[in-house]
């Protein structure tokens, strides 16, 4: 089954569909989704791992930048079995 990707964009909640072939993660995914360029954000974000001391730094920087952006809750969809 394909996988999706719950999130709120500017206050509204959309669900996309997403791959591993076309996205590195679930971040560039919903930026694509709504049209957002990346390349600034990418630079930036291999600076943050390239002079952080922990992972942690960098995943931080990725939620602040995201949420500066207007997304928030971005999560992958659990599928239900029954």
């Amino acid at each position: 089954m394909a996988r999706q990707i719950s999130y709120t964009f500017n206050k509204q909640q959309k669900v996309i569909n997403f791959s591993y072939d076309k996205y590195r993660d679930m971040y560039e995914a919903v930026a694509a989704a709504e049209g957002i360029d990346l390349t600034r954000f990418l630079a930036m974000e291999q600076q943050v791992a390239m002079t952080a001391k922990r992972g942690a730094a960098v995943k931080n920087y990725r939620q602040q930048e995201f949420a500066r952006m207007g997304f928030a809750d971005i999560a992958f969809v659990r599928e239900e079995k029954g």
